[in-house]
Formats: structure tokens, sequence, C-alpha cells
């Protein structure tokens, strides 16, 4: 084997991404085990066809997770790459053995602590998976696909075929587990968010202040940011609105644990200083780094 194949591998399957998947599993593991599939309740995507397949069929749910993700794999495999697909395939394939062969007793039959706790650890394993580089849910494949190919986030995709599977929950198990099923999803989905993206969520930090040139300053020399600015005005206050000056509107695209410093930092000064952050989807060249694995 050459020496590029073998980084290539090695790349592949690195300490960090096979921690990450192995964590990741577990926690689905104990999620599914433990609350959601002795209950019939559901989560999404592939997942969520597996235990509703399971509940009325005499085939092990690990036997499902196999055969419905294959033909997801295929399409990662040739839409995404190959590093991707190799790491979903040991993802799903790691999750289908935790399954049969771990065995973990039933936690609670409590319905809202099986919705919440179980959403809960599926979103945990999803996140450390996704971490990791792969997915154990095939489904997600098509949501990352779809956004890549069409106007419809990943998240709008996998809701609107989440809709139908839910629906299957309600004729096979009844109107209630469709509801709570409802609730295992939203967890799962705000869970597996938060581990991907963490305290590296990347929002857009705005601020207008009469001291501009030394805030410009601060953020690049002190903070080690790139920003972007734009020429405006600032005033035309209630009252005041003849009372304008031009002014540099500043923004830079930052952490959730550097938007408290630095607005702490600009605070001393401009206490009066105007602020605003908006959300953002997706943050590509620049000098952001890299967050995706993929």
């Amino acid at each position: 084997m050459s020496l590029s194949k073998k980084n290539h591998w090695k790349s592949i399957f690195s300490l960090k991404s096979i921690t990450y998947t192995i964590i990741g599993v577990l926690l689905a593991v104990i999620g599914l085990q433990g609350f959601m599939v002795p209950n019939n309740f559901l989560d999404g995507g592939v997942t969520g066809i597996s235990i509703l397949v399971t509940g009325f069929s005499n085939i092990h749910i690990s036997i499902l997770l196999v055969i419905f993700n294959i033909p997801f794999l295929i399409l990662g495999y040739k839409k995404i790459g190959q590093v991707f697909a190799v790491k979903a395939c040991f993802a799903v394939f790691l999750l289908a053995l935790g399954m049969y062969f771990i065995q973990i007793p039933i936690f609670t039959t409590d319905k809202v602590l099986i919705a919440v706790f179980g959403g809960f650890f599926i979103g945990l394993g999803i996140g450390f998976v996704i971490r990791g580089g792969g997915v154990i849910d095939g489904l997600e494949i098509i949501g990352y696909y779809t956004q890549k190919k069409s106007g419809l986030t990943s998240g709008e995709t996998i809701m609107a075929m989440n809709s139908l599977i839910i629906l299957g929950a309600a004729y096979e198990f009844g109107i209630e587990t469709a509801m709570y099923s409802i609730l295992v999803y939203f967890t799962a989905m705000k869970t597996s968010d938060y581990v991907v993206d963490g305290f590296e969520e990347y929002t857009a930090l705005t601020i207008i202040s009469k001291d501009y040139e030394q805030i410009k300053k601060l953020i690049v020399k002190d903070f080690g940011k790139a920003i972007s600015v734009y020429k405006g005005e600032r005033g035309y206050l209630p009252n005041q609105i003849d009372s304008k000056a031009d002014c540099d509107i500043i923004m830079s695209i930052v952490t959730r644990l550097e938007i408290h410093r630095i607005k702490e930092a600009v605070n001393e000064i401009d206490p009066q200083a105007f602020f605003y952050v908006q959300s953002i989807k997706e943050v590509k060249g620049g000098l952001i780094k890299k967050k995706s694995d993929y």
C-alpha cells in the first residue's frame, strides 16, 4: 500500500473520530434500549422506521437498522464521498452490533421521561457520531444532500420525511405514542445540534459606536478576529431626528464564548455602543475554521 493511501485511511480512522463514534453509538444504544424501543416510542429517520417495523414483526431491530440504511449509505458514497461513507458505515454497523449484543434494562415507563430522556440520549449519540464525521441514521444523508442541491435546509427535508414516519406511529401504536414521538424527535434534534455546534456555534456580532476605530483594532488585534466594515450613519434617535454622524458599522463572525468577552471589552471603550447578534446557518471561506469532517 502506498504512503498516500496509508495516510488516507489513517485520516478516516483517526483516534478522535473512532472515539467520538463509539461514545455516540453507546449513548444511542442507551436511549434506544433503555427508553424507546421497549415502549414503542419512535425517533425520526431510519431508526424510527426500524422501531415501527419491529413493532409488528419478529425481525430484530439490529437487522433492520442495517437493511434500511444500505440505500442511504450507497447514496452517501456516490454523492458525498468515500470518507463520509466509510465513517457512516462504521457507525451504522457499530450501532447494529450494540443493539444486538448489549442488553440495557428499561429505566422508566413514564411517558414524559421516556420522551425527554430517550430523545436526549439519542440526540447525544447522533451529535457525537457527527462530530466523528459519520452518521447513524441514513435519513441524515438525504438531508445533507438535499441541502447542497436545493433551497431546502436539511432540517426541513428531514422534518417532512419524519412526519410520514410519525403518521405511521399513530396508525400502529396510537395517537398518544405518536405525539410523544414528536417530543422525542424535537429533544433529539435540539440536543444533537448543541453537541455538534457546542460553544463554537457561529453568530454574527454587529457593533455601532462612535469609537469605531478603537473597536476595530480591539477585535482584530486583541481577539484575533476578522471583521467586515459597512459605511453608515448613527443617530436618528427619537426626538432627535436631525442628530446623525457618519460611522463604520463593524461586523464579525464569533462564537458563543467570544460574544460576552468582546462585549465587555467594547463597553470599556464605549459604554453606549450598540450591539446586535444574528444567528447564522452556514459559514464558509475567509478566516473561519472548517468545522465539518465530511
